[in-house]
């Protein structure tokens, strides 16, 4: 079968395998980072990232700062390059962009080079521009993934963040071993989650089909690691449905955003388990009274089944974001594909890219292939 042919459900559910081998091998995967890292002793981690990959980083924050008791702070290209490139000696600065070729992210390796810091580019693909443009090029380990609606990379490279945390944190003696033992399972725990996800899509789906299919707008609302599940959760029904979608923390969103809400509007809440959970059941219970096209991801027992996204097995908080992304991830895949709302405007595709791009010239972008290929 052309290998064009492949959707990104297929790649939604390659993921746990892939992951799965990147826990069993994190030694390996991360070395070359985790070596890097331990040059210095860094205060603080500066992830340069733009779209999925930025959102990534956001799933694997809080992550990564609880294990290396550092702040993280994540930047876009653009404006670390034009805006935000004070870096001291005590910060850690990685450029990363799946494809590797993204003009964003090679401007800003190429700022590295001007702050006379290392310039380290992690990427899914180590023979793109990055090979050339970097000091060190960092494989994350999502092997290949050619619809650019990235859903694969997305959890392997927030994955990959926390493994990273947790094999320096293991060098550097900040756990023990049993703790990195227990770690390692809370991933492969994950991995069953996401599992579980799909089929837990695929069943309310079916229930409020037309709900889903007749969304005139998205609000995503999670907090804490979620809040990158909530950002990517509403970029990649944005870019796939073309309908106007909005992310928030739950605090930020019933502090204004919530006061345009009307029947017509669709939101989903994450309940990720924690404190913070209980929040966000009593904002899902309010907004319901409003709009009927109100979901929630918890497994609280007080929420009535017909609006709940529950799976038997979750992940502690910190890591949720990787199983919790599916939800989106397969939301916009099949309603995209139902609408068919994956083929751009004719003017997008005759004018727009004529004038900007996003990718280098070595960029291969095969979405009008997979657009015919329907």
């Amino acid at each position: 079968m052309n290998k064009l042919h492949v959707t990104m459900r297929d790649y939604i559910l390659e993921t746990p395998q892939v992951v799965l081998n990147n826990v069993d091998h994190s030694d390996e995967l991360t070395a070359s980072l985790v070596e890097a890292f331990l040059q210095k002793d860094y205060k603080q981690m500066i992830i340069v990232a733009c779209g999925s990959s930025h959102n990534a980083s956001h799933m694997a924050r809080y992550y990564v700062m609880e294990h290396l008791n550092i702040d993280v702070k994540i930047i876009t290209p653009f404006t670390f390059t034009h805006y935000e490139h004070i870096v001291s000696p005590d910060d850690f600065v990685v450029c990363v962009s799946q494809s590797g070729c993204s003009t964003n992210t090679i401007d800003a390796l190429r700022m590295c080079r001007q702050l006379q810091i290392p310039a380290i580019g992690i990427t899914g693909n180590p023979e793109s521009d990055f090979k050339t443009e970097a000091d060190l090029v960092v494989n994350y380990g999502v092997g290949e993934e050619l619809i650019g609606y990235v859903t694969k990379g997305v959890v392997t490279l927030a994955t990959y963040f926390m493994l990273f945390s947790l094999e320096v944190a293991r060098k550097k003696e900040m756990i023990s071993s049993q703790q990195y033992a227990a770690e390692k399972e809370e991933f492969r725990q994950a991995m069953v989650a996401h599992k579980e996800m799909v089929d837990a899509f695929d069943h309310i789906y079916q229930v409020h089909r037309k709900d889903f299919t007749s969304m005139n707008n998205l609000y995503v609302i999670g907090n804490g690691t979620n809040r990158g599940t909530a950002m990517e959760g509403a970029l990649k029904v944005g870019e796939t449905v073309h309908v106007p979608c909005l992310d928030y923390e739950v605090d930020e969103y019933i502090h204004g955003p919530n006061l345009q809400l009307a029947p017509s509007y669709t939101v989903v809440y994450i309940d990720a388990g924690d404190e913070a959970g209980k929040r966000c059941v009593q904002a899902y219970r309010a907004t319901r009274t409003v709009t009927d096209h109100t979901f929630i991801i918890t497994n609280d027992p007080s929420v009535d089944d017909d609006h709940a996204i529950r799976i038997p097995h979750r992940a502690k908080e910190s890591i949720s974001s990787l199983h919790n992304v599916v939800f989106f991830q397969l939301l916009a895949h099949t309603v995209s594909d139902e609408l068919k709302t994956m083929r751009r405007h004719p003017l997008f595709s005759e004018n727009f890219k004529q004038i900007i791009s996003t990718k280098s010239e070595s960029y291969v972008d095969h979405h009008d292939e997979l657009i015919t290929e329907e």
